[in-house]
C-alpha cells in the first residue's frame, strides 16, 4: 500500500538536547535524524513528501531540500503543538479539501524508524478498513511518552499525554510513537477544530484521533520491534539508543563470520560492508560507506570514513578517509591518509606518515616520519624516513612522481613540480628541484659548516 502524501513534523526545538542545533539535526550513526525519518518514509513511494518547519525552519528547511529536493516545506505559524503542526501542511497539501487517500504522519526524532516498520503499518490499516491507525509500542519504562488508552472492544480510545494522565492511565505501557495513517478527508475534519485546553498549551495532534473516533473507527498498530520507534529527547537517550543499536550491527556482523573482539568499543555504521574472515580489533569507528575485506584486519584504535580495505590488508592505529588499501598493504601505528589515496597490493604506509592524493604502487613502502601529498610512486620503491614532498609553493599544488624500484635516502625533500624516473637512488638529506633521469644517483650537497667559539664572552 502506498499513501497518497507523507507528512514529516520537523518544527520543534529539542530543548532537552540542550543544543544550539535543532534536534532533527543531530546525528545517529552518521546521518541526521531528519535525512534518516525522510529515507524510510520515501522508500514507501508516497505522491508528496512534506516537511513541517519552525524552530530554526530555514536551517532545517535547507537540509530537508539537501536530503530531497523535491520536498515541500511547510512552515508552521507561531500556534505551537503537533496539530498546528499538521494543520499548516494539510492547508498546504489540501487547500481545497480535495486531497483524496491515506496520509501518513510522523516524527522526525526516531532514527531508526525504518521503512519495513511504516509498510507494515499501512497495511494493518488498509487490511483494518480504519479511519486513523496509530502506530504503538509496549515499553517496560513508559515515562514520558502519551498513553494509548482503549475502549472495552479493544479499540483506541484516546491518547493522554504524560502530562494530562491520571494515576490509572499513568499505569498503561502502550504508548504512542507519534507515528499516525488518516484518511485525508477524515484527517481535514479531525483537526478543524483543534484548542489548546490542555498542560502544554498546545494543539496536540492526539486530540484528532478523538473527533475521528466519533467519526468512525481508530485501530492502533503495535510495532514489532520497540526500538524502532523510540524517540531521542535528550543526549542521555541518544547515546543509549546509540550504542543498542550499535550492538545490534556488531551481532548481524558477527554472525556473518566476521571477528569482533571487543563490540562494545567497536562502531560500524549502516552502510559499512565487512567480508567474512575479516577482523576488527577493539576501538574501531567503521562509518560512512567504508568496504572492508574478507581477512583485512582492522585495528585496534582506528578510524575508516568511507574507505577501501582490500583482503588481507592490515590498518592499525590509523585514520584514513576516502582512500583505497591494496591488498596485504599495512598501514600504521599512527598513519594519518587523507582523502585521495590509493595503495597498491603489499605497499606500506608506517609509523607517522600523511598522505593526500597519493598513488603508491605494489610493494613500495613509505615506512615512516614522512608525507606524502599530490604524487605517484611506481612500484617496489622505498622512501627514507623524514621524507617530504613538497607540494605547496604558496598558490598551486603541484605534482611530484617518483618511478619503480627507487630507494630515496632519509631526509629528502621533493621540491614540486619534479619528477625521478626509474631505478634512481637518492642520497640521504638531498633536496630534489629538477627532473632525475632513469638509472641515476642523485644527491645535493650542503656545505657543513663548524664554527667553534660561537657564543659571546659573557655566555661562556
Amino acid at each position: 500500500m502506498t499513501v497518497i502524501a507523507a507528512i514529516v513534523l520537523a518544527a520543534g526545538e529539542g530543548t532537552r538536547m540542550r543544543s544550539s542545533k535543532p534536534k532533527v539535526l543531530h546525528t545517529f550513526a552518521g546521518k541526521t535524524f531528519l535525512e534518516r525519518v525522510m529515507s524510510s518514509v520515501e522508500a514507501l513511494g508516497s505522491e508528496t513528501l512534506a516537511v513541517v518547519v519552525r524552530h530554526q525552519g530555514e536551517r532545517v528547511a535547507e537540509a530537508a531540500r539537501g536530503y530531497d529536493p523535491d520536498v515541500t516545506i511547510v512552515e508552521q505559524d507561531d500556534i505551537p503543538g503537533t496539530g498546528r503542526a499538521v494543520q499548516c501542511a494539510m492547508r498546504r497539501l489540501s487547500p481545497d479539501g480535495g486531497l483524496d487517500g491515506d496520509v501518513l504522519i510522523t516524527a522526525s526524532d526516531m532514527p531508526l524508524l525504518d521503512t519495513e516498520t511504516l509498510r507494515a503499518l499501512l497495511d494493518y490499516h488498509a487490511a483494518s478498513g480504519d479511519d486513523a491507525t496509530v502506530l504503538t509500542t509496549v515499553l517496560d519504562d513508559p515515562t514520558g511518552y502519551g498513553r494509548i488508552i482503549r475502549d472495552p472492544d479493544g479499540d483506541v480510545l484516546k491518547i493522554v499525554e504524560q502530562k494530562d494522565a491520571n494515576s490509572s492511565e499513568l499505569a498503561v505501557r502502550e504508548v504512542n510513537t507519534s507515528v499516525y495513517v488518516f484518511d485525508a478527508h477524515v484527517l481535514a475534519d479531525a483537526i478543524a477544530d483543534l484548542d489548546a485546553d490542555n498542560a502544554q498549551g498546545e494543539f496536540y495532534l492526539t486530540d484528532a484521533l478523538k473527533a475521528a473516533k466519533a467519526s468512525g473507527k481508530v485501530g492502533a498498530f503495535a510495532a514489532p520491534d520497540p526500538l524502532s520507534v523510540e524517540g531521542v529527547n535528550d543526549r542521555v537517550q541518544l547515546a543509549a539508543l546509540a550504542r543498542a543499536h550499535n550492538m545490534r550491527v556488531c551481532e548481524r556482523w558477527m554472525r556473518e563470520g566476521v571477528t569482533i573482539l571487543d563490540p562494545s568499543t567497536t562502531w560500524i555504521e549502516d552502510d559499512v560492508t565487512i567480508g567474512a574472515d575479516a577482523t576488527i580489533l577493539p576501538g574501531c569507528f567503521l562509518q560512512g560507506r567504508t568496504v572492508v575485506a574478507e581477512d583485512a584486519v582492522v585495528g585496534p584504535y582506528t578510524t575508516l570514513i568511507d574507505a577501501t580495505v582490500d583482503a588481507g590488508a592490515h590498518v592499525e592505529r590509523s585514520r584514513v578517509q576516502e582512500s583505497h588499501i591494496g591488498r596485504d598493504a599495512t598501514i600504521g601505528p599512527w598513519t594519518y591518509l587523507r582523502a585521495g589515496n590509493d595503495l597498491g597490493k603489499g605497499s606500506k604506509a608506517g609509523a607517522f606518515v600523511e598522505m593526500k592524493k597519493a598513488h603508491i604502487g605494489d610493494g613500495t613502502k613509505v615506512p615512516h616520519l614522512s608525507y606524502v601529498g599530490d604524487a605517484d610512486l611506481g612500484e617496489r620503491t622505498n622512501i627514507g624516513g623524514g621524507t617530504i614532498t613538497a607540494n605547496y609553493d604558496g598558490v598551486h599544488k603541484n605534482h611530484t612522481t617518483i618511478g619503480s624500484d627507487v630507494h630515496i635516502g632519509a631526509g629528502n625533500l621533493f621540491v614540486a613540480p619534479v619528477e625521478v624516473g626509474d631505478h634512481v637512488t637518492s642520497g640521504a638529506g638531498s633536496v630534489i628541484r629538477h627532473d632525475v633521469p632513469d638509472d641515476a644517483m642523485v644527491y645535493s650537497e650542503n656545505t657543513q659548516h663548524i664554527v667553534q667559539h660561537w657564543k659571546p664572552a659573557w655566555e661562556r
